[in-house]
C-alpha cells in the first residue's frame, strides 16, 4: 500500500510510541485514531517492536481510539488517559436539539484537536464526549453554550457512566447478505449510492476497510460508513416464499 505524507506521518508516530514503551519500559499512548487510521495501523503491525499493545476507546462500542502500548515489566498498571464529558443543558425545556455535530462543532470551534476528541454519545439531550485527559479541564471551563444553548459540563471517570450507545431495530428482505444491499436497508438508500461510497473507501466492516460491495457480512460484524452511520448486523431471520432474505440490523442512533 503507497502511503500519502499525511499517512507516513501517523506511521512514524506510532513506530515512535512503541520504541519509547520498548526502550523505557513505560506506558504510552496516541490520541484518538478514526477508522482509515486504525486501518492504516494494522497495516505496518509487523513492524512495531516487541511490545504489547491494545486499541480501545473508552468503551467496547466505540469507534475512535488510542492505541495503548504497554511495557512487559513494568511491574504497574496506568489508567487509560481518556475521560468523559458530561454536557447538558442548564435548562432542559428553552434548550435547542442538539445533535452529535452541534456538540463536536462547539468543541473544535474552541480550538480543540479533532484527534483528542473520542466518540460522543448523545442520550436524553445529553452528550458524553470522550477525551484525552490533558484537554478536559480546559473544554469543562470554556464550553458554556452550543448554539443558543447554555450548557455545563462536567467530568467523570470511565467507569462511572453507562454509555451504550441507543440502537434502532431495521428489518427487511435483501436478495443476498451482501455489504451494499445490508448498508442500503439500514439507512433506507439506494444500492448504487453505497457502491460509491465502498469503491471511495469510506465503509469499515469491524475497522477494516473494505472495498468489495459483494463482502457477504456475518453476525455480528459492525459496518461504518463515514458520513453516513453506524449499523450492526444481527441476524437472518429466514427466506421468504419469493426466496429473500429476512434479515435483523440495529442501527445505531
Amino acid at each position: 500500500m503507497t502511503m500519502n505524507k499525511e499517512e507516513k506521518f501517523l506511521e512514524s508516530r506510532i513506530l515512535e510510541l512503541a520504541q519509547r514503551c520498548y526502550q523505557k519500559n513505560i506506558y504510552t499512548y496516541s490520541d484518538f485514531l478514526n477508522l482509515n487510521e486504525q486501518n492504516i495501523l494494522n497495516s505496518f503491525i509487523n513492524k512495531l517492536p516487541p511490545v504489547n499493545f491494545e486499541l480501545t476507546g473508552g468503551n467496547v462500542y466505540a469507534e475512535r481510539k488510542i492505541v495503548a502500548f504497554i511495557p512487559e515489566f513494568a511491574g504497574y498498571e496506568e489508567n487509560l488517559p481518556i475521560e468523559i464529558i458530561k454536557i447538558a443543558p442548564l435548562n432542559f425545556k428553552f434548550s435547542d436539539k442538539l445533535s452529535h455535530r452541534d456538540y463536536l462543532g462547539a468543541i473544535l470551534n474552541l480550538g480543540i484537536d479533532r484527534a483528542k476528541i473520542g466518540d460522543i454519545i448523545v442520550k436524553n439531550d445529553v452528550a458524553y464526549v470522550y477525551a484525552i485527559e490533558g484537554i478536559v479541564s480546559f473544554i469543562t471551563e470554556n464550553l458554556t453554550r452550543i448554539k443558543h444553548t447554555s450548557v455545563m459540563c462536567e467530568v467523570y471517570p470511565l467507569s462511572d457512566i453507562d454509555t451504550t450507545p441507543e440502537m434502532a431495530e431495521v428489518r427487511g428482505t435483501v436478495q443476498s447478505v451482501r455489504l451494499d444491499s445490508v448498508i442500503s436497508l439500514a439507512f433506507g438508500t439506494s444500492r448504487s449510492s453505497i457502491v460509491g461510497n465502498i469503491e471511495e473507501g469510506r465503509v469499515f466492516v469491524n475497522g477494516k476497510l473494505i472495498t468489495s460491495n459483494g463482502y457477504q457480512v456475518k453476525e455480528g460484524d459492525i459496518v461504518s460508513v463515514r458520513g453516513i452511520g453506524r449499523c450492526r448486523y444481527d441476524e437472518n431471520l429466514g427466506v421468504t416464499k419469493k426466496g429473500r432474505n429476512l434479515i435483523k440490523i440495529s442501527k445505531y442512533v
